[in-house]
């Protein structure tokens, strides 16, 4: 059983996680870890996961675009695959989530699937940025307000907790 309330939908329809990120992990558990471990859709390679703009769009090969809504806060559930403890702090404090993307054109991903950026938005409001205002950070919260591709409830809670 998982929790769907905070787990998937239109807002977390793909989890992407960067190759590099993942091996700065196995280094630091010493275990391998292969790609999906983190329960990841895309594992990217050479793409700056952490750094894409809320609203940045991707092509994926020729027919798929996905949008970044949102980065990804660590559960119970990810603490538990790991099997390790006080894996949520740990992965908290290194700040590196990996991004939820929504759907905009479907289709088929491919492995080797070229990913060529098609739209950034106009703000500065990265994966990141949203990683440590919603977790270690919130004073950083009223600067998320201008990233129009934040999921409506993320946008809520960044409301109530700004005020």
């Amino acid at each position: 059983m998982y929790d769907v309330k905070h787990h998937g939908g239109v807002h977390q329809a793909v989890y992407a996680y960067a190759r590099e990120d993942l091996d700065t992990w196995e280094a630091e558990l010493g275990r391998p870890l292969t790609n999906g471990v983190f329960g990841e859709n895309l594992t990217s390679l050479g793409l700056d996961v952490n750094g894409a703009l809320i609203g940045e769009r991707w092509r994926i090969g020729p027919d798929v675009v996905l949008e970044v809504s949102c980065a990804r806060i660590p559960c119970g559930t990810f603490q538990g695959w790991l099997e390790r403890d006080g894996w949520i702090k740990r992965f908290t404090q290194a700040a590196r989530p990996g991004a939820y993307l929504r759907v905009i054109e479907p289709g088929d991903i491919r492995a080797g699937d070229p990913v060529e950026i098609v739209h950034r938005p106009d703000h500065d409001v990265t994966v990141a940025l949203v990683f440590r205002a919603m977790t270690l950070e919130p004073e950083l919260l009223p600067r998320l307000l201008v990233a129009e591709a934040l999921p409506p409830e993320e946008k809520e809670s960044v409301r109530r907790r700004s005020a």
